[in-house]
């Protein structure tokens, strides 16, 4: 018996949403996988859900970073998050070539 991974009792593949990218012409996006990694993240898979989708943990630092702003001031707040996105992007975007098999 295969058991699906819940949060609430709700099944969070039935509310993954399609890449309109890969319907329509058939290749992945930059995006593709994050829906499936975070799922991964809440089953406690932590190194499955970085080969899904590498720039997971950039993104949630990212994440992370930008609410804690609203509540505590940071000294170099800016640089900081200026860091976190260009870490992220480039994550993102390395990923995607490789998985493109572009890079490497």
């Amino acid at each position: 018996m295969h058991l699906q991974p819940t949060i609430f009792l709700v099944n969070l593949e039935d509310y993954m949403l399609p890449c309109l990218n890969k319907k329509l012409f058939g290749l992945e996006c930059p995006g593709c996988g994050m829906q499936r990694s975070v799922q991964l993240l809440f089953q406690g898979d932590f190194i499955e859900a970085f080969k899904m989708y590498p720039a997971i943990y950039p993104l949630i630092l990212l994440v992370v970073f930008l609410a804690s702003t609203l509540f505590i001031k940071f000294k170099f707040a800016d640089q900081i998050k200026l860091i976190l996105m260009l870490t992220t992007a480039g994550a993102i975007l390395v990923s995607y070539l490789i998985k493109m098999n572009i890079l490497f």
